[in-house]
C-alpha cells in the first residue's frame, strides 16, 4: 500500500501539537523514514507540515470566520485536518481546491469522524469560494492583532518587539521571519577558492541556485537543495551547514592559531568546528549538557575531520575549577528564546510564553557566572544567541561589564562592514522613529555588540558581543 503524504502531514501536525518533538527534527525524522519516496512527494510533505505551523493563527483566523465551531474546541487531529486543508487552499495553487476537499473529507472518515465530512466539506468549500475576498483584522482599530494575523504571531510578541523595535522595523522582522531562505553552507578554510567553485558548480548542474555570501567569501547561499546530505562535498566534510550569523560569531572572537578555545554550550558543533579549524595549532573543548547533544557534535566533528576538538558532557551552570584562568577564548551560545531562528524552527512561537523569558534570563547568568572564569587575563569571551529579546541580550552585555568586570571590545576591527553597516542602518531608523533602545548603553557596550534582524540580512536572527578579562580584576 502507498503511502498517503497528506495523512503523514497530519500525524506529524498531531506531535507536534503534543509537543513530543521540535518540527524542524520530526520533519527531518518521516522524510528519512521514507526516503524512498519520489522528490516531488517529500517537497509536498515538507512544505505543508512547514508551511501549516508557519501561518498557523492566520489560517485559525479564516477558520473561526466561516466554522460554527471555534477551531480551540475543536479536536486536535480536526483541528491540525482544517488547517492544512486551509493552507492547501491559499498557499498551494498547484493542487485543485477540489482535490483538497475530497482528499480532507476521506482522511476524516478514515480517522473515525466520518459523521464529520459534512462539517469538513462545508467549511473548506466556503472558504474556496470566498478566498480572494478574505479579511484582516482592521488595522485602524485593532493593529496588534492585525499584524499578529497578517504575520501569523502571537500577539504578545507583536507588541514586544513593537515596543523594542517600532512597528515598521517589527513588520519588516515578521516578513523576514515568514521568507523562504536558502541553505547556509559553509566551506571549510583548507578548500581553495578553486575547489569551492567547483563544488558550487556541482550543485548548480543538480539544479540548485548558488551564490557567495555577500559577507563571507567561504559561506555560500543555496536554494533548492533536497537536503544538506546530497550536497556535494557535504559527506567528505568540505562543508557543512551553519548560519551565517553563527560563523560570525567565530569570527568575532578573533581566534589565532595556538588558541585554546572552550565553547561552553556546544551542540550541534558549528562553532567548536569552525574555531578548531582557526586554532589549527591550538585546541577546543567542545561541552554540552546532555548524551544526544554530546553525539551530535562528534557525529558533526568526526564528518568535519576536526581532530583538534575534545568533546565532553558538562552541565554549564557549574564551574570546572581545572578550568579557570586558561581559555584563550570562551564561546559562550547560551540557551535562549529563540526568536531569532522562527523562520526554521516554526513551532517555537506556540510552545514559549511571556513568563518564560524571566526563567531564560536567569540561567543565561547562570551560565556565565559559571564560565566566564574560564577566561584568562587578557582573554576573549564572546556572548551570543539566536534572539532578537533585548531582555537576553544588551542586558547582559550590562551583566558582564558591570558585575563580572569584562571590558567591551569594538567588533569594527572583526566583523564585515557591511555587517557593521546594517547595524549602522537599524539603528539610525529607531532613531528616526523615535525609538529608545530597550536597554540603554554606553557607547563601548553598544561598539561590543551586534543584534542581526530577520529581514534586513540573509541571516539567523541573532545577538553577539565581545569582551575581554581585564589583565587585572578589580
Amino acid at each position: 500500500m502507498g503511502v498517503n503524504a497528506r495523512e503523514l502531514v497530519l500525524d506529524i501536525l498531531l506531535s507536534l501539537e503534543r509537543e513530543e518533538e521540535y518540527s524542524h527534527r520530526l520533519i527531518k525524522a518521516v522524510l528519512d523514514k521514507y526516503d524512498y519516496l519520489e522528490s516531488r512527494e517529500k517537497a509536498f510533505i515538507k512544505r505543508l507540515t512547514e508551511g501549516t505551523l508557519e501561518r498557523g493563527l492566520e489560517l485559525d483566523y479564516y477558520i473561526n470566520a466561516y466554522s460554527s465551531l471555534p477551531v480551540d474546541r475543536m479536536r486536535p487531529l480536526m483541528r491540525c485536518l482544517m488547517r492544512m486543508s486551509v493552507y492547501q487552499l491559499l498557499y498551494m495553487d498547484a493542487v485543485p481546491d477540489s482535490a483538497v476537499c475530497n482528499e480532507a473529507c476521506k482522511l476524516a472518515a478514515k480517522r473515525g469522524f466520518g459523521r464529520l465530512k459534512g462539517f469538513v466539506n462545508g467549511v473548506l468549500r466556503t472558504i474556496s469560494r470566498n478566498k480572494d475576498r478574505l479579511s484582516l483584522p482592521d488595522e485602524e482599530s485593532n493593529p496588534i492583532l492585525h499584524d499578529s494575523v497578517k504575520y501569523s504571531m502571537p500577539q504578545w510578541l507583536v507588541e514586544l518587539w513593537q515596543r523594542e523595535y517600532g512597528r515598521e522595523i517589527t513588520r519588516e522582522i515578521l516578513g523576514g521571519l515568514l521568507a523562504i531562505h536558502p541553505i547556509s553552507l559553509r566551506f571549510s578554510p583548507d578548500v581553495s577558492g578553486e575547489e569551492r567553485e567547483s563544488l558550487c558548480g556541482m550543485m548548480r548542474e543538480m539544479g540548485m541556485e548558488v551564490e557567495e555570501s555577500p559577507y563571507l567569501p567561504y559561506v555560500c547561499l543555496v536554494r533548492h537543495a533536497e537536503g544538506a546530505e546530497a550536497l556535494p562535498g557535504f559527506r567528505e566534510g568540505k562543508c557543512t551547514v551553519q548560519d551565517i550569523s553563527s560563523v560570525l560569531a567565530v569570527e568575532a572572537a578573533g581566534i589565532r592559531e595556538t588558541d585554546f578555545v572552550v565553547d561552553v554550550c556546544a551542540a550541534p558543533g558549528g562553532k567548536s568546528i569552525l574555531a578548531g579549524q582557526m586554532a589549527s595549532k591550538g585546541s577546543v573543548l567542545a561541552r554540552d549538557l546532555s548524551p544526544e547533544k554530546i553525539g551530535r557534535i562528534r557525529e558533526n566533528a568526526d564528518r568535519m575531520k576536526a581532530g583538534n576538538i575534545e568533546v565532553r558532557m558538562f552541565d554549564g551552570t557549574q564551574t570546572d575549577e581545572t578550568l579557570l584562568g586558561r581559555a584563550d577564548v570562551v564561546l559562550l551560545d547560551v540557551p535562549c528564546s529563540g526568536f531569532g531562528v522562527m523562520g526554521k524552527k516554526r513551532d517555537i512561537k506556540y510552545r514559549i510564553r511571556p513568563e518564560n523569558l524571566d526563567s531564560l534570563q536567569a540561567l543565561q547568568k547562570r551560565i556565565v557566572k559559571a564560565s566566564a572564569g574560564y577566561v584568562k587575563p587578557g582573554g576573549t569571551l564572546v556572548y551570543s544567541t539566536c534572539t532578537i529579546h533585548s531582555g537576553e541580550n544588551q542586558a547582559m552585555v550590562r551583566f558582564l561589564t558591570e558585575e563580572l568586570g569584562f571590558e567591551p571590545v569594538s567588533l569594527e576591527e572583526v566583523l564585515p562592514e557591511d555587517i557593521l553597516a546594517v547595524k549602522r542602518r537599524v539603528a539610525m531608523r529607531m532613531r528616526e522613529s523615535g525609538i529608545a533602545p530597550a536597554v540603554p548603553l554606553t557607547d563601548e557596550q553598544e561598539a561590543a555588540c551586534i543584534q542581526l534582524l530577520p529581514g534586513f540580512l540573509e541571516a539567523d536572527g541573532f545577538f553577539i558581543a565581545r569582551f575581554q578579562k581585564k589583565t587585572e580584576m578589580s
